[in-house]
């Protein structure tokens, strides 16, 4: 009896984190996805999915090990990535600024949007991986 006890309080427990860390990496929790609602006035959808079609174009442009670096410092990288095409602002390859601003307009927000999502993305980047991380991104948005 108290095995069994013991494995169900273990497989809630499990439950638990797997859900924790579903809504961190949906970007749910995340402090970029706060820091964009608060600066910048946008909805939390268009947070992550904003974030994750800038990411999308990252993953596009960078060689995967330069991608891999500048997404250490963006927690949920994936998850807002899905949320990005979940949301409909990703449906194929972004391309180049064009395509950014296309995926941006599919999240009801304008081209002035974009500068803004980058400059914001990329002082958040800057603070946990430094100058390194900020050219990554800085690369990707040219």
């Amino acid at each position: 009896m108290l095995r069994s006890l013991f494995a169900s309080v273990l497989i809630t427990a499990a439950f638990l984190h797997v859900g924790c860390a579903e809504m961190q990496a949906s970007g749910v929790t995340n402090a970029l996805t706060q820091l964009l609602t608060s600066q910048l006035g946008v909805t939390s959808n268009q947070a992550n999915g904003g974030v994750g079609s800038i990411l999308s174009l990252a993953k596009e442009k960078l060689p995967s090990m330069n991608f891999s670096t500048l997404t250490k410092f963006i927690p949920g990288s994936d998850g807002f990535m899905k949320a990005a095409k979940d949301l409909g602002a990703v449906t194929g390859p972004i391309g180049d600024q064009a395509g950014l601003t296309s995926a941006f307009s599919r999240l009801g927000m304008g081209q002035d949007m974009v500068p803004k999502f980058s400059q914001t993305m990329s002082d958040f980047v800057g603070k946990a991986g430094g100058d390194q991380a900020k050219s990554l991104l800085a690369s990707v948005m040219k």
